[in-house]
């Protein structure tokens, strides 16, 4: 096939500057899709996902073989997830004024994530013949909301409102996490006494040490006089989030508290520790995280994104099993949100509802299940149903009700920042 082209238009894929010009011609779509996105109020996550399957289809078709690129995924998908955890918690103001909003999208996130998994296997395990571990690997990520998703999404919605989607998006994203990986870390437990003894130490522990070393590296914040410490510090959060992850903690709590240690400095650094805390130093460096990992998170979330659409076997959609199978798994979503929402926003279900995409998280825990737990009885094809279902609902729900495709990120006024109203 790539006979037909012309000789100039023959090159390798390994050629370094093939890379730079496809890596910068990427970064430049996604950029135009952002726009683009705002305009037609379809997420920028959905043409993302359709420009990986056209790079997939256009390689096949001149007879390129594009590698197995399942390490690259996951590394984009872990440092992607802790940038865009640490870019809501920088976001979130703990005040008593906010309390209520708080607590209610924690117990929202937290049982439509236990109750959706829990009716999900049921359905695998009677459906797909799995048992009801390997049933749960499979369910957890599905019952998973996507912060990536989401927080670029509902800056249009009213305040309470979209703090509420921020906080729970966020809040879905660790617990899901945290469920994920507890559940691979006790398959061999022998006992329920075992699994609560060893889940409440390491709670504890990741709780500690998190609230330490948050407080340990924003005073480091204060000492470095260098211009050179933003991505030094990011570099520490990395590293300590995997030394965390290896040890069977739940590192991305520790993201979560310097997020939000950093942005309610005045809380935490109260009586003998106010002296710990330059609050002009630190308004500063928060303004640099907010654009630092906006940015950081956006050039992530794109490859991410593009590799997965990459690795799709459209084969998979045109299946009526896996169509059906998926459609299951998205009423199993809607309708325990709908009961979690009508019991703890009432007035608020609408659009609420149906602004509960699936998306980085769901695609990261997927490939993340051991291969012992794996089973050919899943199709992932129903992985990228949801995702695609999940994510439509939510854009002609905001289009119906007025609201616009629109970021919750900060924007920036006279070098510090102010949340969109």
């Amino acid at each position: 096939m790539l006979s037909i082209l012309p000789s100039y238009l023959c090159f390798e894929l390994n050629d370094p500057y093939v890379l730079v010009m496809g890596f910068s011609s990427i970064i430049i779509i996604s950029y135009l899709f952002n726009i683009l996105a705002n305009k037609t109020n379809i997420p920028s996550v959905i043409m993302l996902i359709g420009l990986g399957v056209g790079i997939q289809q256009v390689a096949k078709f001149f007879g390129y073989a594009i590698p197995y690129l399942q390490t690259e995924l996951e590394v984009l998908g872990t440092v992607g997830v802790i940038l865009i955890v640490l870019e809501a918690a920088l976001d979130l103001e703990l005040t008593k004024k906010k309390w209520p909003t708080i607590w209610k999208s924690f117990v929202v996130a937290l049982l439509g994530l236990l109750g959706s998994a829990y009716l999900i296997a049921l359905f695998f395990n009677g459906i797909l013949g799995l048992d009801m571990f390997r049933s749960f690997l499979y369910a957890v990520p599905l019952a998973i909301m996507s912060s990536a998703i989401i927080i670029p999404s509902v800056g249009g919605l009213v305040t309470d409102q979209k703090e509420f989607m921020v906080y729970e998006s966020t809040f879905s994203d660790i617990l899901g996490i945290m469920l994920f990986y507890f559940l691979i870390g006790n398959a061999s437990a022998e006992s329920a006494g075992q699994i609560a003894l060893d889940v409440s130490f390491k709670v504890a522990l990741t709780i500690l040490l998190s609230l330490l070393s948050s407080f340990g590296l924003i005073i480091l914040i204060q000492r470095i006089k260098s211009q050179l410490k933003l991505f030094l510090l990011i570099a520490v959060l990395l590293l300590l989030y995997a030394i965390g992850k290896k040890s069977g903690l739940s590192s991305l709590v520790l993201i979560l508290f310097f997020g939000l240690m950093l942005n309610n400095t005045k809380l935490f650094f109260r009586g003998r520790l106010s002296r710990f805390a330059d609050t002009d130093i630190l308004k500063g460096v928060l303004h640099d995280f907010h654009t630092i990992t906006l940015e950081s998170a956006f050039v992530l979330r794109t490859f991410f994104f593009v590799i997965f659409g990459l690795k799709i076997v459209l084969a998979s959609l045109v299946s009526l099993s896996v169509v059906m199978y998926s459609l299951v798994v998205a009423i199993i979503l809607y309708v325990v949100r709908l009961a979690l929402l009508a019991v703890f926003k009432k007035k608020d279900v609408f659009p609420l509802l149906y602004i509960a995409p699936r998306g980085l998280i769901t695609i990261l825990l997927f490939f993340s299940i051991p291969e012992e737990y794996t089973s050919v009885a899943f199709d992932s094809g129903i992985l990228l149903f949801v995702i695609l279902t999940s994510s439509f609902i939510m854009t002609i729900s905001l289009i119906q009700n007025g609201f616009k495709i629109k970021s919750a990120a900060p924007e920036y006024d006279d070098g510090f920042y102010k949340i969109y109203d």
